[in-house]
């Protein structure tokens, strides 16, 4: 496996998920001290594992449990449709940390009894169930059989549907007994007393009604989460011991010190140090990062991601980077609100080495961070794109069919093959590194004033910004595009993804509910309609089937800038209802014709339309005196095996 020829990057396939390997290039040339520092980030970056599986639902962690005890101890036939049903179950919810879609929030539906459950569960010892203190089988079993079979009862992680109660109606573990009037009051007293640089309140705590009064529980080592806090914090110790240099130390410390505390002023001070160490290879984010399962979007998810930087790679996004200010400058959006000065704005393409939490198996392949809008504005923000990842997506989708179905004629898949991994890397390295550092709020607005619909907004603002710059002629000076045609690749890709093959990650009669999803159907839709007088772009039938068709890139463009500037506005003036009737209208409902079509088309391809990553495994090697010598690199754990070592190794919290 030394070489990309030889890896095998497809581990298995099963409902609709893909597991791909990712390989880590460059490590067996790391130094000791950097490898020795790379294994304490991944097993910090393991250990949290639990933290994310009940925070996606409070009954997660003994389901998971329960189903790896039934699914090691089961000793009928394992090829039965029950079995094989339960086992696809199991693995999906391995894969989502709980029991709903990771992308589309919708419950999974069993393809088992709850009868045939309940006979896999008398095969299991006693003493093998994760039964809570005092707990019957009998108990544990009405608690959860409703949750797992009844469609009814708890249905979505998120509900995003206007008009409802977003909190009552989700069953992401972040509120207990509050309506959303309730937490979104708690909050709004919090802000009022905050200074020109507030914290992101709520963001590591559960909100809950006792006895009468609404509180937090927040998450640190002697509250919430604290033992797998804990062990986390054991193994940041170690790596702080071989850090590369005196700023990588500090920030390890000031994490460890926010786990302790909880002190979401620490964690800026902790987030201003990350984001200025630039000096160090190796890399890390972990904690609670993004707020995407909240429904109100407040409360952060726990993740982690350890990297080292692509020195050969990085050079295209430091030319990005370097050029911060000149995008800023030149973007379509209104003076009043852009940055007049561009601070801090740090970019570089990275190398995995261990995904975990809200980054795994499911990952993204770009980030930008901190998330802290003042932090942001006076320190700047450091950006990355996962380069290992997005080559193991497209050296595994090669020759799979998809552009042959999809794709309307040969000159868009010429224009595909040619540009589309550059001019795709591209796009992502401008949403994170400058797209979402571009901009400012006015004076006064909330930053989460656009609520249940800022996520949505952000990211089309960042996408919005990478697709107005790609045709620029800047970029064929700067070196970024091999010429002035490369852009069409990426144009005819997210129009394809925004009106029609997102779609096949959706079941019919369901809506869009995730805010990438929206935010690329709200743009494509948004300008095949504004676009519709002049015919910039279009849907048309050939030989049945329904395809994309640009007739003037240019001009999409021009509709890019025109919507993208409308974007910032909405951001910048925390203009609500202007961004809840842009979202309802372009983002959320689906054409039920074209959809049942897309999938009918999809399906033929016998593809799976999300995919995640199964982690290399470090082994360290050691001396006679117990001292690390090196560590090397296996990528043989299987999906199955390596999920159920987790379950044993990182199993942190009770339940």
């Amino acid at each position: 496996m030394s070489t990309s020829e030889s890896f095998n990057y497809i581990v298995e396939q099963f409902a609709d998920l893909q597991l791909l390997r990712y390989r880590v290039a460059g490590f067996e040339k790391l130094s000791l001290r950097q490898k020795e520092l790379i294994y304490y980030l991944s097993q910090a970056a393991l250990e949290g594992r639990d933290i994310l599986f009940d925070q996606n639902g409070k009954y997660n962690l003994q389901i998971r449990k329960l189903l790896e005890a039934v699914y090691v101890s089961y000793s009928g036939d394992r090829n039965s449709p029950d079995f094989q049903g339960l086992e696809v179950y199991l693995k999906r919810v391995w894969f989502s940390s709980g029991i709903y879609h990771h992308y589309a929030c919708d419950k999974f539906v069993p393809a088992f009894s709850p009868e045939f459950l309940r006979e896999c569960i008398a095969q299991v010892d006693v003493a093998g169930l994760p039964l809570k203190d005092g707990e019957s089988v009998q108990d544990m079993c009405d608690k959860l059989f409703p949750v797992i079979f009844d469609p009814k009862v708890m249905p979505k992680r998120v509900n995003q549907a206007d008009g409802e109660d977003l909190v009552m109606t989700s069953a992401a573990n972040y509120y207990e007994g509050v309506t959303q009037t309730e937490a979104e009051n708690f909050y709004t007293i919090q802000k009022m007393t905050s200074g020109p640089h507030p914290v992101m309140y709520g963001m590591n705590s559960r909100l809950v009604q006792k006895d009468g009064v609404i509180q937090e529980e927040v998450w640190k080592v002697d509250g919430m989460y604290g033992e797998a806090i804990e062990k986390i914090i054991y193994w940041l110790e170690k790596a702080k011991s071989v850090a590369e240099n005196e700023a990588q130390c500090e920030v390890i410390r000031l994490l460890i010190d926010f786990y302790r505390t909880g002190d979401l002023k620490t964690f800026d001070t902790y987030s201003i140090a990350w984001l200025k160490d630039t000096e160090s290879k190796v890399d890390f984010v972990n904690g609670f990062i993004e707020s995407y399962g909240d429904p109100l979007g407040m409360k952060a998810s726990w993740e982690s991601i350890v990297n080292f930087k692509d020195e050969e790679a990085t050079h295209r996004t430091e030319i990005i980077s370097q050029h911060a200010q000149w995008f800023e400058d030149h973007s379509p959006v209104s003076p009043a609100f852009k940055k007049g000065v561009v601070r801090g704005v740090s970019a570089k393409v990275i190398t995995a080495a261990m995904l975990g939490g809200d980054l795994y198996p499911s990952s993204a392949i770009g980030i930008n961070l901190p998330n802290s809008n003042w932090i942001r504005s006076l320190h700047g923000s450091k950006s990355v794109t996962i380069g290992n990842l997005t080559d193991a997506y497209n050296k595994a989708a090669k020759g799979n069919g998809f552009r042959e179905e999809f794709v309307y004629s040969q000159e868009e898949k010429d224009l595909l093959e040619k540009y589309a991994d550059i001019t795709g890397d591209l796009h992502t390295d401008l949403h994170e590194c400058v797209g979402h550092g571009s901009g400012k709020l006015l004076p006064g607005v909330d930053p989460d004033a656009l609520k249940a619909y800022g996520s949505t907004i952000e990211e089309a603002r960042a996408d919005l910004f990478g697709l107005y710059y790609l045709p620029d002629e800047k970029l064929v000076e700067l070196g970024l595009t091999p010429d002035e045609e490369a852009y069409k690749a990426e144009y005819y890709a997210y129009m394809m993804n925004g009106l029609l093959t997102q779609m096949v990650r959706i079941e019919p009669g369901c809506d869009l509910e995730e805010a990438h999803m929206r935010n690329r159907q709200l743009i494509a839709r948004w300008a095949l309609e504004n676009g519709k007088s002049m015919n910039i772009v279009e849907l048309v039938k050939k030989e049945g089937k329904t395809y994309v068709k640009i007739n003037d890139y240019l001009q999409l463009r021009g509709l890019f800038a025109v919507l993208l500037s409308e974007i910032q506005r909405i951001k910048s003036e925390g203009d609500y209802e202007a961004a809840r009737a842009l979202v309802e209208k372009y983002a959320v409902k689906l054409d039920a014709e074209l959809h049942e079509e897309i999938l009918n088309r999809y399906r033929s391809l016998h593809l799976a339309p999300y995919k995640g990553f199964v982690n290399p495994v470090y082994c360290p090697q050691y001396d006679v005196e117990g001292q690390i010598v090196d560590v090397k690199l296996d990528y043989t754990e299987g999906y199955t095996e390596q999920m159920l070592r987790y379950g044993q190794d990182y199993s942190n919290l009770t339940i």
